[in-house]
This record gives C-alpha cells, structure tokens and sequence, in this order.
C-alpha cells in the first residue's frame, strides 16, 4: 500500500510538473509523460515502449495483367505493458473501393475492389473474413486468446488485389511497368499515447509505421526487373552475369553506370531467361516496403560515400522509360544529395544501403526509395528528388506520426529541400523557388483557414493542410536556426535526432529536446510558432532620430517571431543593413525597438524592413521615407 502511495505522490507531482508547462498539451500526451514513457527533458521515458513485427512477404504479378497475388506470414511482439485483445489490421488499398472515404474525387480507372483476403489465420486459427463487409483502410481483428504483454502472435495471410490502372503513389505506371506500394496488409500502430492508430487513409495524409524486419520475394516473369527496398539477396540468380557485374561495379563506382540499356532489356539480355524469377529482398528495423517493376525500363547505378568517419559508401540508383530524360541525371543528382544531406544538414549519415529513383507519377518517399514524376525540366526534378530523399530522415529515421503530425517531417524535408537547393543552385534562386512555392501561397491567402495554428493534428484538417505541414513549420526550422546559430542549433538538432532515432517522436519530444540540449528555454518560441494563429507580418511604426542616429519601433502585426534585416538606404545609394534574430521578440511579441547609429558624413534617404523568405503580408508599410 505504501508503494503504491509513493508511485501515486510521484504521478501526482509529474501532472503538476506538466500543468505548471505553457505549452498547451493534449490529455492523451500528458498521460504518456505522467505514465513515464515520455520524459520532460526531450529524451524517450523510462518505460517507453514500441511493438514490432517480423514480415516474411511473398507476390507473385505478371504485368499487363493487374493481378498481384500474396501471401505472408507476420510475427506481432507485443512489448506494451497492456494485454491486447484485438489487433487492427491496416488495409491501405482499400482506399481503391468505389464508396470508400477519399479527400478529392477520382477517374473510374483508380477503382479496383481493394485488398481481397482469401485467407486470414491468427495463431493457426483461421479467421472467417468477409471482403463485402471488411473494406475500410482499418479492420480491427479479434485474438483467439489476449495477447499478453511481451509475447508474440502470428498471423498467416493470403490475398490478392488489383493494381488501379490509375497511377499515383502507387498502381500502374504503363501496361508493363508497376509501383507497388501499401500493398501488404499491415498490423497497426499501438503506442502509448493514442493506442491502436485507426484514422482511415483517404488518400491525403500520409503514414505511420512502426520499425519492422522484413523478408520480400517478388516473383516476374522473365525479363522484368524489380527495384524494391532493401538489399537483394540473390542477384546472381535473377540477372546475367554481365549485368550483374555491372551492378556490383556501381557499388564503388562515382560514375553512372549504365547496368541494363533499353536495347539490352528489349533483346532479353538482363534477367535470367527462366520462366519467372523470384527477386528476394531483406530490410531491418524499416517502417516500410516499396516496389517497383518494369520489362522496358533503363537501369543506372553508381555510388557515394555518405560516413566519411567510416568510408561506407550507399547505392544510388534510377529506373526510368526512353521518355523520362529527368532521370538520365537522376543518378549523379542523388549522390549529390546523399552526400550532402550526410555531411551538411541534417548532418547524419545517411542511415541506409542504397536509394532508388523510379519514374512514376507520385513525387512521394518511400523507404529507400523516391516515386517521381517526368518533369521536363532537370533542374526542377532534382529539387523534388532532393526533397524525396530528405524524407529519409524525417519520417524514416525518425518513426514520425504523419497522420497526425505532418509537419514534423514535410516541414523538415520542405527545410533541408532549401538549404540543399541553395547550395546547389545560390541564395538567390533558392529564396525565389521557396517564396514561389513554399510561402507565397499561404501569405497572401488571407483566408482565416491558412492561419490555423500548426499543431493542429493533421488529421482534423482538409484546407490549411498544405501551409501547416510545408511551409510554416519550416519557417519555424529556419527562424531557429537564425537565433540560436548554427553550432547551437545543429548540436540541438543532432540530440533530438539521436534520442528519437528508431522511435515515434511526437511534438512535444521535439520541443523539449530542443529547449535541453540548446540549453535554453525556448517554451516562448514553440508556442509562438505551432500554438498561435501567427503569420509574417512587420510594420515600422515610428521612427525618432537622435543625437546619432535613429530608433525605429517595429509592430508585429502577424505575430510570428521571425528575424529580418533593417537596410538603411542613403542618398549617395549605398546601403547598410542590420539583421535581428527572432530573439528580439522573446521579451515582447507585439512590438520591438531597433537602434542603429548613422554612418557620419551620409545623409539618410529611407529605412526598410527586409524579412526575406519570411515574406510580409503587407510589404506596403516597410518603408519609411526619410522627410525631405
């Protein structure tokens, strides 16, 4: 009894510990912080757990026929303290049913029947599956006996489905060339804050998974190539020797290699010539799978080191049409990304054996791998492909909840997309493209929905989800970035990453990381920037002119905390600036004073307020003209 005094006298006081906080905090998250398996410091709790599963996948398809078949065999472990008595299985393509929950409308060529299950056992159990009536995106199964904390379960199941002839994040690309992708009925996330993950996919929102082993054999036909994530395993035996060795010479190669030609695929002369093939692939501790096939597509290859402390080198590859001449760079383009993001932000290694770029229609990440569209234009296709592969870290190093949190990793890939694209391309056309397409969309759309404060879940939003997930978080990333400099925000960046690497990191794991390592209290900041209905938004609201020079009050009508140069113009047309990080706003968020001194011997003509790509609402009242 006493124990249980001293756990209750301990939970007590870590609610008033996180009611004392100014961030506001669901009910469902405090639970998880109160319960111990998140900690206030940033860093996962004492008793933070996460399930997992073992995939041994098997398909079998045989393009232009859209069927694909399967059977797989799952391993569940259970290491909740909680005994589960159902699982909810998720059934991704049934997004494809006519009737199903979809954001936008649809062609008739995106409706098949979805996931058909033939077969269903639990623990040898066969469990009776009626696909008439089980056709949501989430199927919520009953266990034969609970399933206690720390044991395991396994599922046995055969299905089939057809791929949708229209092609976006997955389906049909051509008659002979798939990307399969959700393809596999799936257990769930259970976590600790929320339990079972049931928000249907309708086709907008994205994904959460858990960190899984997987086993994938695909069988083609003769003469069709797979791409898939992971590392095949048996190479030697699904393609010729010529080309195998071509392959393998990509893995130390800096060069394009050319591994199969289209010529070469035509004449029979990349796989081995038996009637079908089976392609074996392994991934671990992954969130994902993807595939792809294709009997006529080009296939290049070379290599990058991305640990320069070790030497490890990752794969880049790029399968693509006669028509997609995007991707005849697609290669050398992706080394260049891989190198960069490893060495530069986020500054980690790039955490797998190879990236694949496949011609398609999504413009979406996979694990592994990018689905991306003909551009026509190359230098526009590598900023999508850059921002594709920044995906690897932000959601598939970090097990992020993009469902519910979408701007924990597109507002992180929309960040490293511009600081990758001013390297490779200059400030200049970097700050142009992000304000274009990034910003411009949501400052000048003055429509109450755009300004709905970010950590709305995104799973409650249909218009603002744009704005919320791409460009005003990464705004936040780089206001941050501003204040607290580089080293600093670099070295808080990397103690969040390394603490959640592998896990499912939720909002308040970031902000509170950030604030430890930094070791500064940047409560003010976060909830400026994701609790508020902020936007950019400064005017120069007065104007004194001293003994030396001059001070200006600066309104903050949006709010947002954001950092921004004063230029000082004068009449000989030279110019001096004076850049203000967002730390001039932690003390007063409506309003600010600037005091420069006048350069002696020039006579003022103007005063602006340059916020760069943290554009102004209203730009018009910037400006203060010096009164002649």
């Amino acid at each position: 009894m006493f124990k249980k005094l001293i756990v209750a006298a301990i939970l007590s006081a870590t609610l008033s510990q996180l009611q004392a906080q100014t961030l506001y905090m669901p009910r469902d998250i405090k639970r998880a912080y109160a319960n111990g398996t998140r900690s206030m410091d940033g860093k996962p709790g004492p008793k933070y757990w996460q399930n997992h599963s073992r995939y041994d996948i098997s398909i079998t398809t045989a393009p232009p026929e859209s069927l694909v078949k399967g059977v797989e065999t799952i391993t569940y472990y259970n290491n909740s303290p909680d005994t589960l008595k159902r699982l909810n299985m998720k059934l991704i393509l049934n997004v494809h049913r006519p009737g199903a929950a979809r954001m936008g409308a649809t062609s008739p060529d995106y409706l098949t029947k979805g996931v058909q299950i033939d077969d269903f056992k639990i623990s040898g159990q066969t469990r009776q599956w009626n696909n008439a009536t089980m056709g949501s995106t989430n199927q919520m199964v009953s266990l034969p006996k609970p399933l206690m904390p720390h044991d395991s379960v396994q599922l046995n199941i055969t299905w089939h489905f057809d791929v949708s002839k229209q092609s976006g994040r997955e389906g049909m690309i051509d008659s002979t060339s798939f990307y399969l992708a959700y393809f596999y009925p799936r257990v769930s996330v259970y976590d600790d804050y929320n339990g079972w993950d049931r928000i249907e996919f309708i086709d907008a929102q994205e994904f959460y998974n858990d960190f899984n082993d997987y086993t994938l054999n695909v069988t083609v036909p003769k003469n069709y190539v797979v791409w898939a994530t992971g590392t095949l395993q048996n190479a030697p035996k699904v393609l010729q020797k010529e080309i195998n060795d071509r392959l393998q010479k990509s893995f130390s190669s800096d060069s394009t290699i050319h591994v199969a030609t289209a010529d070469e695929m035509a004449a029979g002369k990349v796989t081995a010539q038996n009637a079908t093939n089976t392609w074996k692939w392994t991934a671990s501790n992954i969130s994902d799978v993807a595939v792809g096939i294709s009997n006529h597509y080009i296939w290049d290859a070379g290599s990058v080191v991305v640990d320069r402390n070790t030497g490890r080198r990752a794969s880049m590859q790029a399968a693509y049409s006669v028509q997609g001449t995007d991707f005849k760079q697609s290669v050398q383009f992706g080394r260049n990304a891989l190198s960069w993001f490893s060495t530069n932000w986020p500054g980690v290694p790039y955490p797998f054996p190879k990236m694949t770029a496949f011609q398609g229609f999504a413009d979406m990440e996979y694990p592994m791998m990018v689905n991306d569209s003909q551009m026509g234009d190359p230098g526009f296709a590598q900023l999508v492909q850059d921002h594709e592969i920044a995906h690897t870290w932000f959601p598939f190093y970090m097990g992020i909840n993009e469902t519910r949190y979408a701007f924990m990793d597109e507002g992180w890939a929309t960040t490293l997309e511009y600081l990758i694209g001013t390297a490779e391309k200059g400030k200049e056309k970097a700050d142009a493209f992000y304000k274009q397409f990034r910003i411009n969309g949501w400052i000048n759309n003055r429509s109450s929905n755009q300004d709905i404060p970010t950590i709305t879940q995104t799973s409650e939003l249909t218009t603002g989800y744009g704005n919320n997930a791409y460009g005003k978080p990464s705004l936040s990333y780089l206001a941050l970035k501003d204040m607290l400099g580089d080293e600093l925000f670099k070295k808080a960046l990397h103690g969040y990453m390394d603490r959640w690497h592998g896990k499912h990191p939720i909002p308040w794991d970031y902000f509170n990381s950030m604030s430890n390592v930094s070791g500064k209290n940047l409560t003010w900041f976060f909830n400026n920037w994701f609790f508020t209905n902020g936007y950019d938004d400064l005017a120069i609201k007065n104007v004194v002119t001293g003994k030396d020079g001059y001070t200006l009050t600066i309104a903050n009508m949006g709010g947002f905390a954001i950092p921004f140069d004063v230029v000082a113009e004068y009449t000989d047309g030279t110019k001096k600036t004076i850049h203000q990080t967002p730390s001039i706003w932690e003390k007063n968020q409506k309003e600010a004073l600037v005091t420069f001194v006048n350069v002696r011997g020039k006579s003022l003509k103007s005063i602006t307020l340059d916020n760069g790509i943290f554009m102004d609402a209203t730009p018009g009242d910037n400006t203060w003209l010096v009164k002649k």
